[in-house]
């Protein structure tokens, strides 16, 4: 058992979307403490998920803090809309921009919102390109598989970048790790020091949904 506190933030990538009201009330009451929303747009990442209606719904149904991860080109176009939807926490990528400026004019416009701004990298992008962003940002996420599909197997040498940003972050940086995760995974990256876990398939799959998520605290 970890001794700080672990956010578990479900993947709704992996819900029944026929059932979503139902399928977020579930993880609710059985301990989640965010509900993950993966956005997606075809170009970024080679699938379509939902968009600003969905994440406007789903401000209604649930009291969690919104987890809303933006897998998109040009985030800066979609800040104001999901953030108007209902989003507390709004994570970018750092490859679908190009410069620092651009960078920092997107972190600067989430928390105009008043809410969490969050920087992700992909499998094979370094964290040290991090390095100007670790004060500006809310949150880090660190993918542990290549983003655009749910159910993919865990990379243990991505999750090696979890070490760096926690010798780079502040105590009140979240270091998220999302891709692949379970009870063993999910052990390995708190041990490095990520404090926040996304889980989908493995949480959704489960027999026991509770037993599920109390295994990753």
């Amino acid at each position: 058992m970890s001794e700080q506190k672990i956010i578990i933030s479900p993947s709704i990538l992996s819900a029944d979307f026929a059932n979503l009201e139902r399928d977020i009330k579930l993880v609710e009451d059985c301990g989640a403490d965010w509900i993950h929303v993966d956005v997606m747009d075809g170009h970024f990442v080679p699938n379509i998920t939902i968009g600003v209606p969905v994440v406007k719904s789903l401000r209604k149904i649930t009291n969690l803090p919104l987890d809303v991860h933006l897998m998109i080109e040009n985030p800066d176009k979609y800040i104001e809309p999901f953030a108007k939807a209902g989003a507390d926490i709004l994570t970018f990528h750092y490859e679908a921009l190009n410069d620092y400026c651009e960078i920092c004019s997107v972190i600067k416009k989430i928390k105009s919102f008043g809410i969490k701004a969050g920087i992700s990298i992909k499998p094979k992008t370094m964290p040290e390109v991090l390095n100007p962003y670790f004060d500006m940002v809310d949150m880090v996420l660190v993918m542990t598989v290549e983003p655009g599909f749910g159910g993919q197997s865990f990379m243990s040498d991505c999750a090696e970048k979890i070490k760096y940003i926690k010798t780079k972050a502040s105590k009140s940086l979240i270091i998220q790790v999302d891709g692949g995760i379970n009870a063993q995974t999910g052990k390995i990256c708190k041990d490095f020091g990520a404090n926040s876990l996304v889980a989908g398939s493995y949480v959704y799959g489960a027999n026991d949904i509770k037993q599920a998520i109390d295994s990753l605290k």
